[in-house]
């Protein structure tokens, strides 16, 4: 449950600024602000609180993007009681993302509460194929890109960095602008057991060459064990591209 205290403050401000414009009338008038509590202000309630509710799960979680808050229409006839005391809000669902309900409600001497629906989105850049591929095949640069889209809908998860998709092997077919995650994926097999590598030695400018064979499969940049076909030693080695293994001096 998110509830905020401090957020008492932020709702004293948009109550006093939602009621300026219902106010400006010859004194001694007795206004509809002074009886009830209209439609226009529990949205703006409701609004602020989700705003205030967003920002700090944002920040909590440090997640990146940008939201978009829209709160449902309500009954324009409706008539809440005027309460002597400030409004309190608090969100009724798991987290502020997607289909939310946020209950506004009264602690005066006539306590009265009301629940208001809302949508809020949460825009991120996710990783999406930009054609159609089959399964087992590897995920170039230009079979994928970046696309905003509405995480809060996608209870699979999502990538956001395209080296996470880049040279792995899909485990199942896939279309055009399909968002991309991680259950998709697997390693794909740079080199195979028994594959004749190239080992490159390096150390500092120096770079040495030399023939070996793959005592492993493995994937690119994961470490396999090679043996040196020139001095018969076995040595663990890094996978750079196919057939190629780099070890350190």
């Amino acid at each position: 449950m998110y509830t905020k205290t401090t957020f008492s403050r932020r709702l004293t401000r948009l109550l006093t600024g939602s009621l300026a414009t219902l106010c400006l009338m010859a004194p001694g008038v007795r206004t509809l602000a002074d009886a009830f509590t209209l439609p226009e202000q529990l949205i703006g309630v409701t609004q602020g609180f989700l705003e205030f509710t967003v920002e700090d799960y944002l920040a909590t979680t440090q997640t990146g993007g940008r939201y978009e808050i829209q709160v449902n229409s309500l009954d324009p006839r409706l008539r809440m009681p005027q309460c002597s005391q400030q409004l309190d809000a608090s969100l009724e669902s798991p987290t502020p993302l997607g289909r939310v309900t946020v209950k506004v409600r009264c602690d005066s001497a006539a306590p009265w509460s009301i629940y208001i629906p809302a949508q809020v989105r949460l825009l991120r850049k996710v990783i999406v194929m930009t054609r159609p591929l089959q399964r087992e095949s590897v995920i170039s640069e230009n079979d994928v890109a970046l696309r905003e889209r509405d995480v809060g809908t996608l209870s699979r998860g999502y990538l956001t960095e395209t080296d996470q998709a880049v040279g792995m092997k899909l485990v199942r077919p896939t279309v055009i602008d399909q968002v991309l995650t991680q259950q998709h994926l697997e390693q794909a097999e740079v080199v195979r057991k028994g594959d004749h590598v190239v080992i490159v030695a390096h150390s500092g400018t120096l770079s040495v060459r030399m023939p070996g064979e793959a005592l492993s499969k493995g994937g690119l940049y994961e470490q396999i064990r090679v043996r040196n076909l020139n001095s018969k030693r076995v040595v663990k080695a890094r996978i750079t591209g196919p057939g190629q293994v780099e070890v350190a001096m």
